[in-house]
């Protein structure tokens, strides 16, 4: 499967595109990822950064990194968030290439330890994620498992 991964910091004509797959993927609002979006595209800093999978003018997969992915560990930041991959091209290993693409762009601006909230129980372990520990996602009753991610800048 042929397809290409980005960072939408240097893409910018990706942003309207980009904001409304995350919104049908996700359910946040639009404006909230334009907003963080237009953000990357300023060049400020490390966070927030945006990545996606192209096939054919089609985005295929992305995610965002991000301070925090509303839970109530802010000291635990900046955190991958948004990861998701059309069912079409799952298990083609565009998520690790997502994940490893995330990862070397931000410890080559500086950031070497990422974390991840998710509800998975094996798979971010493929891809050197290594389980920290609970936390309460915002709102939620049941706590969520943290992973982080370390590499060298």
């Amino acid at each position: 499967m042929a397809y290409h991964i980005f960072n939408l910091r240097d893409h910018g004509p990706w942003l309207d595109r980009a904001a409304a797959w995350f919104h049908d993927k996700w359910g946040i609002p639009l404006e909230a990822y334009r907003e963080s979006m237009a953000q990357c595209l300023k060049k400020e800093g490390a966070v927030p950064q945006w990545y996606i999978a192209v096939r054919d003018e089609e985005i295929i997969g992305g995610l965002g990194v991000i301070e925090n992915d509303f839970h109530d560990r802010k000291d635990l930041s900046p955190n991958v968030c948004a990861v998701y991959v059309e069912e079409a091209y799952r298990c083609q290993g565009a998520a690790g290439a997502l994940l490893t693409r995330a990862c070397e762009d931000m410890a080559d601006m500086g950031v070497a330890t990422l974390y991840l909230l998710t509800d998975h129980t094996s798979f971010y372990e493929r891809y050197g994620w290594q389980f920290l520990c609970m936390v309460r996602g915002d709102g939620g009753q049941e706590p969520s498992r943290m992973y982080v991610r370390r590499r060298e800048p």
